[in-house]
């Protein structure tokens, strides 16, 4: 991995970890500020509706700056931002300080992203974003575990404290590793021409794909912890081993879909939604048998991260001649579906539908992603 990319990835890490960690707190979170299960799990649509509606806004503040400047001053604040958390009194600071903190990091992520894309050859993009996005899953596997270890441990505090410690690490390395941006070879495509790539079918509908897939994944992931504890019956202290089977799948799946999407992009962007949808219906069936679980956690976590690389290529191609709106809002689809999910989720459990309601929801969810890929692949192909 090129050292500047190893940078970028590394505040992916860091970033994946913030977002992601706070499912392993629930728990604790729920009992320390004396909140329900759903109301905490609101702390993740938050933060997703942050980076939603953040994301595009701050791409347009920081426009006139340079990548790697741009890159620094997202990364800076995220850092800073996780002592806000730390030092949150209560439910609703805390709550508060997730959407601050959320604000930048879609902004961070597209910018990111088309940096990436410069650093290889035009051949090597799908890897490009993959190795950035493995910032995120690889958090899964190390940060989200041992942040949830670190909370059970010392409080949920410490994990935002550590979170914060090791985003200064990534500051410093893009700082120092980042190269300066090279001269564009032509004119910035205008805001109104920005906006004009948006009606761009093969776009518009694999964000749509984005926001469907991902309320199916987090309807479920958002309440990982005590849906483990309370459905498989897995002991408090094993839930950040099961967390970091997740990492390991998701981490799989991102780096074998980089080269999916280098090889066959949409076949292998359906194929993964499908097999999503198979593996919902196991976990609905299995979910009370700890060894089912535990195999059937990493093949999820690969599937449901693994389909974001073809799909981010395949915006980042279509809009090459105008990224700089189009890759931003990548990650506001994403979190747009975050923000559903979490928020079906909360709807689901305090209705006591109960927690085998939400693979149920999963299932429906990403069939309608699949549907909409096969859709929108049929009308390219009608073109071509």
């Amino acid at each position: 991995m090129p050292l500047p990319l190893l940078a970028l990835f590394l505040a992916a890490f860091g970033i994946g970890t913030a977002e992601f960690v706070i499912a392993g707190l629930l728990p604790a979170v729920s009992t320390d500020l004396g909140v329900s299960i759903p109301t905490a799990g609101l702390l993740i649509s938050a933060y997703a509706i942050g980076v939603a509606i953040g994301g595009p806004i701050v791409t347009l503040l920081v426009a006139k700056l340079s990548r790697k400047t741009a890159i620094v001053i997202l990364v800076g604040a995220f850092t800073a931002g996780q002592a806000l958390c730390a030092l949150a009194p209560d439910y609703t600071m805390l709550l508060i300080a997730r959407l601050l903190v959320s604000i930048g990091h879609g902004a961070y992520f597209g910018v990111a992203a088309i940096s990436a894309t410069k650093l290889v050859p035009p051949a090597q993009s799908g890897r490009a974003v993959a190795m950035l996005l493995a910032g995120i899953t690889v958090a899964n596997i190390i940060g989200v575990p041992a942040g949830t270890a670190i909370g059970n441990a010392f409080g949920w505090r410490a994990t935002f404290w550590a979170v914060g410690a090791f985003s200064a690490l990534a500051l410093a390395a893009i700082t120092l590793l980042v190269p300066a941006d090279a001269p564009e070879t032509h004119a910035p495509a205008s805001l109104g021409n920005q906006f004009r790539v948006l009606t761009r079918p093969a776009i518009y509908m694999s964000f749509a794909i984005i926001v469907s897939a991902a309320t199916g994944q987090f309807v479920l992931f958002s309440y990982i912890a005590p849906f483990l504890i309370e459905v498989t019956k897995v002991p408090v202290d094993l839930v950040p081993w099961l967390l970091l089977l997740f990492g390991v799948g998701s981490t799989a799946g991102v780096l074998i879909g980089g080269r999916l999407a280098d090889w066959k992009l949409m076949p292998s962007l359906i194929g993964m939604l499908l097999g999503a949808a198979v593996v919902y219906a196991l976990i609905l069936v299995l979910s009370g048998n700890l060894i089912a679980m535990a195999l059937l956690i990493p093949v999820w976590a690969g599937l449901s991260f693994g389909f974001g690389t073809p799909v981010q290529t395949r915006i980042l191609r279509a809009a090459a001649d105008a990224p700089n709106l189009a890759s931003p809002l990548i990650p506001t689809a994403f979190n747009i579906g975050i923000a559903l999910g979490a928020i079906f989720g909360a709807y689901a459990l305090e209705r006591n539908w109960g927690y085998l309601s939400l693979p149920v929801i999963a299932i429906v969810t990403v069939l309608i992603a699949a549907l909409l890929a096969i859709v929108s692949w049929q009308g390219e192909r009608a073109k071509a």
